[in-house]
């Protein structure tokens, strides 16, 4: 058996759903990045629909593999909901009712719906011996299941904010203190806007190249975050490994580095408003409220960021922002001038002290020869400042994309020019 020796990890994703491609599977790649971090050997990952029969051959297989299974998903309360049974037929094992887990159920529920649904309950019975996982934001509880000697099986919802977060607070610690660990890995992540992965890569290559600690690259659309991960004997050692890469790689990049960590953009530039004691607002064309949702999502958002609108149509850009027809007929909506006037008008009519707007082409149609679809004008006004930016984001990006990038390079400009008046 190998995991008995080298705490093989394997991850079961759970769902029918899956299967046919309705849900993206992100907690797969999530868990992933997570395993590694703590240096557990990870050599299978698999995906099995909502059927008993197979469910039950797939975990045990796993059993004689692997020293460590996690499944997520199937633990709701509606019929297909399998895994706790099928985990309990697989090892014979009873299930049996955790009364803290029922009465922890019918709290959240009350307090929800005034009415606790009767399918409910089905969630509170676990596999005997189980260990509970509380779930902060759901009610389906995870457990930590061993039937058998050198293998347990971590049972976590498929909601990823909810398995996130259950990981974290509780999944990382029991295997940090039941597993024999001959390392301790710490890691960091830098987060960067404005250039591309390859771009990034090439600056970073000699440092990507190295084992101890290790870089690399996690892109999306418009955002590339560096991990660095150094391995020790301690914890302290392994931090003290990291900072030298993190400090060459900062000097190497410079402002291009927005943040560390679990920081986004918004969360930047409202931290940076903040220390201002300064007011943002927003109005949007292309993006339909994409820019004031990404500022919202932070926590306190309301301190600095007092609202925005979307100005989608020439008519509203008139009656709400003050456009005046005649630069929208000379110009067009997408232009230089509407997105300062977009601005302007926004500033005078809501009072902030910053101005964000955004007018642009996200198509799929409305593109010319002069202005093809990806053409984005991105103004922003505010104290001793008055500018405009365009962006040619490219057609095969997408409607989505565009908007996507939109979103990053307004509060990207935004950052920066923040920092130029420091």
């Amino acid at each position: 058996m190998i995991g008995a020796t080298e705490n093989a990890t394997e991850i079961l994703c759970i769902g029918t759903e899956l299967l046919l491609g309705n849900i993206l599977n992100s907690n797969s790649s999530w868990l992933s990045e997570q395993i590694a971090l703590l240096g557990l050997p990870h050599y299978r990952q698999s995906v099995i629909g909502d059927n008993e029969e197979r469910l039950i051959e797939t975990i045990n297989e796993a059993s004689s593999r692997c020293r460590i299974l996690i499944t997520t998903g199937g633990l709701g309360p509606t019929q297909d909901d399998i895994t706790f049974s099928s985990l309990a037929k697989a090892f014979n094992a009873k299930l049996e009712e955790n009364k803290k887990v029922w009465e922890e159920i019918k709290r959240k529920e009350f307090s929800k719906h005034k009415e606790i649904s009767t399918t409910s309950r089905k969630q509170a019975f676990v596999p005997k011996g189980s260990e509970i996982i509380p779930n902060k934001h759901g009610t389906a509880p995870g457990i930590i299941f061993t039937p058998k000697d050198n293998f347990t099986v971590i049972c976590l919802p498929g909601v990823p904010y909810e398995m996130r977060e259950m990981w974290s607070t509780s999944v990382t610690r029991w295997l940090q203190k039941n597993l024999s660990l001959s390392t301790k890995l710490e890691s960091t992540f830098l987060n960067f806007a404005g250039i591309s992965e390859p771009k990034l890569a090439e600056i970073v290559a000699d440092l990507m190249d190295q084992e101890n600690p290790s870089v690399a690259p996690y892109a999306s659309l418009g955002d590339i975050k560096l991990r660095i991960t150094a391995r020790s004997q301690t914890s302290g050692q392994s931090q003290q490994l990291l900072l030298p890469i993190e400090k060459e790689i900062l000097s190497r990049t410079g402002s291009l580095c927005y943040g560390k960590g679990e920081e986004t953009l918004a969360s930047v530039a409202l931290q940076l408003l903040r220390v201002r004691d300064q007011t943002l607002s927003v109005a949007e064309s292309c993006t339909g409220g994409k820019l004031g949702a990404a500022l919202t999502e932070i926590k306190g958002a309301s301190e600095n960021f007092v609202g925005g609108i979307i100005a989608y149509s020439n008519q509203t850009k008139k009656d709400l922002l003050g456009v005046h027809h005649q630069l929208l007929e000379k110009h067009g909506a997408v232009s230089k001038e509407v997105a300062l006037s977009m601005a302007k008008g926004l500033k005078k009519k809501i009072k902030s002290d910053w101005a964000i707007s955004i007018t642009g082409i996200a198509g799929p149609d409305g593109g010319t020869q002069s202005k093809p679809i990806g053409t984005v004008f991105i103004a922003i006004i505010g104290p001793n400042c008055c500018q405009v930016s365009q962006e040619k984001f490219g057609e095969h990006t997408g409607r989505k994309g565009i908007q996507t990038l939109s979103v990053v390079r307004s509060l990207d400009l935004f950052r920066l020019t923040l920092h130029s008046q420091s």
